[in-house]
């Protein structure tokens, strides 16, 4: 009899550029593939020979640029700053959009396959982080398989003598060719970033021919369903910790990013809902996506081999 053990892999695989490794459930056939090296981003949620993130490979395979695809770690901030700069402790830092976590090597420090596919990676401060964010941090992110669902459990940690201000998120981007993407969702309202005006949210979020963001603003149930070109339904989950979901997409690609934002853009700056972590504590809460067929599976559409 084959054993739960048996239904579930976590294997480091070859490749030339990176240090990959493949969580599987056999079972259902999900893959998750993970890039420590590369931010620690998860790059490909795969569902009987289709993946459901897109991924653009060039961006991914040159470590000078910023991935399109898969799905980036925002910390310590979501979105941008203004100038690209904020002030805390009457000292000025510079940091790039989306902090820095998907420009550092993060460390494996675990990984099983008891009952589920699991693979934890680990984020420390360094020279580097601290030039830009002035604090000694651990930030945990343990990746869970099981099923259809890819859980992400997300654990920072202060290691300062002060207070540390985060508002972390992610980035996921979705293989779809529509970008009239219809919700289910308690939110009533959503902030456009074309023009900054609150607008109340009609049943479905329409970025065919925008490149600007859409935040749905006051969801409290912490759950949004959604379709992906009528083939695939998404569930996303999470914590209370991530107040906003941000829709976002750019005009002739096949994408739209669906988004936790823990704050919003420029939060550093306003320090007006920031998520402050005291010496020694830690903050724990997690996402999950869900992926549910709804016909037959298109074999290799959105696949992509790296």
């Amino acid at each position: 009899m084959e054993g739960l053990d048996d239904m579930y892999r976590v294997e480091c695989l070859p490749n030339g550029k990176y240090g990959i490794y493949q969580l599987e459930d056999i079972r259902s056939q999900a893959k998750v593939r993970v890039a420590p090296e590369r931010g620690g981003m998860i790059y490909g949620f795969e569902h009987n020979g289709t993946d459901v993130l897109y991924l653009n490979a060039k961006t991914f395979l040159d470590p000078s640029s910023n991935v399109r695809g898969g799905i980036p770690i925002l910390f310590p901030i979501c979105g941008q700053l203004e100038n690209g700069r904020y002030t805390w402790q009457y000292q000025t830092y510079s940091m790039k959009n989306h902090g820095f976590a998907r420009d550092q090597v993060w460390k494996v420090i675990e990984s099983n396959t008891e009952g589920q596919a699991v693979l934890a990676l680990e984020l420390t401060s360094n020279d580097q982080t601290r030039q830009v964010f002035p604090f000694d941090f651990s930030v945990i992110f343990t990746y869970i398989l099981q099923g259809s669902s890819l859980t992400i459990r997300q654990t920072y940690e202060n290691r300062s003598a002060s207070d540390m201000p985060l508002y972390a998120g992610l980035h996921p981007y979705f293989n779809t060719s529509s970008k009239n993407l219809p919700l289910a969702t308690d939110a009533t309202q959503y902030l456009d970033c074309a023009d900054q005006q609150i607008k109340p949210f009609l049943g479905s979020i329409d970025l065919s021919d925008s490149s600007d963001s859409i935040l749905l603003l006051d969801s409290r149930s912490n759950c949004i369903t959604f379709d992906i070109d009528h083939q695939y339904k998404v569930i996303l989950e999470q914590g209370q910790e991530f107040k906003y979901i941000v829709f976002w997409s750019e005009p002739g690609k096949d994408f739209i990013c669906v988004e936790p934002w823990m704050g919003k853009a420029n939060e550093l700056n306003l320090k007006q809902e920031l998520l402050m972590v005291k010496p020694g504590e830690r903050v724990e809460t997690y996402c999950k996506i869900s992926v549910l067929p709804l016909k037959g599976p298109d074999q290799g559409r959105g696949k992509t081999q790296i």
